[in-house]
Parts: C-alpha cells; sequence; structure tokens
C-alpha cells in the first residue's frame, strides 16, 4: 500500500528506516502531531454505509473524521440514478 511505500503503521505513525521515505510524504499525507500523518484525501459517496465500511477497515482511524462526505439516501446501486 501507498503507506507501507511510505513507512507508515495502520495507525499513521512513520516507522521508517529511509529518508527516501520522508522525501514526498507531503504529496499524499499532511502531518499531524506526534509524528503522525494522515492521508491527503476526501472520500465522497452518496450514502454512509460505505464510509462506514472503510472506517471500520484496518486502515479507517488513519482518515480524518471531517473528510468524509455523503448523503443520507443513497442511489440503490443504480449508476444513473447517482
Amino acid at each position: 500500500t501507498l503507506s507501507g511505500e511510505h513507512g507508515l503503521d495502520s495507525n499513521g505513525v512513520y516507522n521508517g528506516t529511509s529518508e527516501l521515505q520522508l522525501e514526498r510524504m507531503s504529496v499524499y499525507f499532511n502531518e499531524a502531531s506526534g509524528n503522525k500523518y494522515v492521508p491527503r484525501a476526501v472520500l465522497v459517496d452518496l450514502e454512509p454505509g460505505t464510509m462506514d465500511a472503510v472506517r471500520a477497515g484496518p486502515f479507517g482511524q488513519l482518515f480524518r473524521p471531517d473528510n468524509f462526505v455523503f448523503g443520507q439516501s443513497g442511489a440503490g446501486n443504480n449508476w444513473a440514478k447517482g
């Protein structure tokens, strides 16, 4: 994964061994407090269920909660409706 290539664990803490891993870290991640990095990402969907799946996944705690944008009713897996 991208986080692994940059020496980050599933909590966003840098555990790498190479300066090369830190060289372009700011392209994909923002540095937070305590040597922790969060992805530079905005996750958007029409329904909250997919966002819940991301949060429950192994890297869910990496994302900032305010970077999740979702509606209250989805498109029912109908791409033409959404």
